[in-house]
């Protein structure tokens, strides 16, 4: 593979039979919207979330959030669902939480900081609208 090659492919996740760069926008709001994050805690997300991501050979590309949801940028391979992450990050993160800071336990009743919940949304880095014109160039044979 030529130099060149290398640095177009560069970002992508290659394997054996593939190559893929599979990018997902995730939001995860808490129980009831509660308003249970601090700065701090947000660091212990993200930390958490770093974890978690390591474990399910994925990337956490950025993240970032308010008091009461989380925002987060994940490159993840093709073999793994988006519900089997995001039920992973969730759990995972909300264990950590809970060990780290003992005053969440009271918020809920039933211990959950997360709702059931998220927002999930491809995020490549082309428009539709460039993918579209992109495919119709294409020289169809006659």
């Amino acid at each position: 593979m030529s130099a060149h090659n290398k640095d177009l492919l560069k970002g992508y996740l290659r394997k054996r039979h593939s190559v893929t760069k599979l990018v997902v926008h995730l939001v995860f709001t808490t129980k009831y919207r509660r308003k249970l994050f601090d700065g701090y805690m947000i660091k212990q997300l993200r930390e958490s979330f770093e974890s978690a991501c390591e474990k399910l050979e994925c990337q956490l590309l950025e993240m970032d959030g308010e008091k009461d949801h989380a925002h987060l940028l994940v490159a993840y391979p093709p073999k793994l669902a988006i519900s089997v992450m995001v039920n992973n990050l969730k759990s995972t993160s909300s264990r950590r939480l809970r060990m780290l800071n003992t005053h969440l336990t009271a918020q809920s009743k039933a211990g959950l900081m997360w709702s059931r919940s998220y927002f999930a949304c491809s995020a490549g880095g082309a428009t539709i609208e460039t993918l579209k014109d992109y495919v119709n160039s294409q020289s169809t044979p006659d």
